[in-house]
């Protein structure tokens, strides 16, 4: 059937095209999804239009059948009434319809057998469109994943190739390595101070209390060598 072939040109035609040019994925496929389902929509009613006249032509080939039947009942009882005339009329009749019949039923089998393969092609399609449904979640979802991996890649590559970026860390780092290094021997050089200053005062007292020892004993002995005046 012609609306069997629009489908697969609507689908075939033009998809390379669509695909090299699509810079969304999802948006394409879903796209191509609601084409096939505007198609199938078609179909359903070619189809139906086609069982429609498989069932015309059935009830036209059991009234024909019909017909031929009641003409044998009309012979019958113009024979039974001895009017052989009026029954060679009526099986006259009777063959028309006889004849009639055969071709309506010659057609109605044909467009039966017809409407069977367009059920067929119909589910077939049907089927078709339900695994590119599923089909188009996972193409999606790999879609996502690969443009995600493009950035990373993209954005790591952009930091590696700006040696600049990494050059003032380095150099950060190595001035701050400078100021934790002043900062500790400033720290050092004040208890240096704190410490020498102690040991000065310390030493200046012990110098203090030795002079004066000397200097109390040298009196004393001074004092012994005196003239005794009592």
């Amino acid at each position: 059937m012609g609306i069997f072939s629009r489908i697969k040109t609507l689908i075939s035609s033009n998809v390379n095209d669509m695909i090299s040019k699509a810079e969304k994925p999802e948006k394409m496929l879903n796209q191509l999804l609601i084409d096939m389902n505007e198609q199938l929509i078609e179909s359903k009613k070619a189809v139906a239009l086609a069982i429609a006249d498989e069932k015309k032509l059935e009830r036209e080939t059991h009234n024909q059948e019909s017909l031929s039947q009641e003409w044998e009942r009309k012979a019958m009882l113009a024979v039974q009434s001895g009017k052989d005339d009026l029954a060679k009329e009526a099986l006259l009749r009777k063959k028309e319809y006889d004849n009639a019949g055969a071709e309506y039923r010659k057609q109605w089998e044909a467009q039966k057998a017809s409407v069977e393969k367009l059920k067929e092609s119909l589910r077939e399609l049907q089927n078709k469109i339900e695994e590119a449904m599923r089909k188009k979640n996972l193409l999606v979802a790999r879609a996502k994943r690969a443009e995600a991996q493009k950035k990373i890649q993209s954005t790591i590559s952009s930091v590696s190739g700006n040696r600049t970026a990494f050059d003032a860390f380095d150099r950060m780092a190595q001035k701050v390595d400078q100021m934790e290094a002043e900062a500790d021997a400033a720290q050092e050089l004040d208890d240096f101070s704190s410490n020498a200053s102690l040991d000065k005062r310390f030493a200046e007292l012990e110098t203090s209390d030795a002079s004066a020892d000397m200097m109390l004993l040298e009196l004393k002995e001074k004092m012994k060598a005196l003239p005794d005046k009592s």
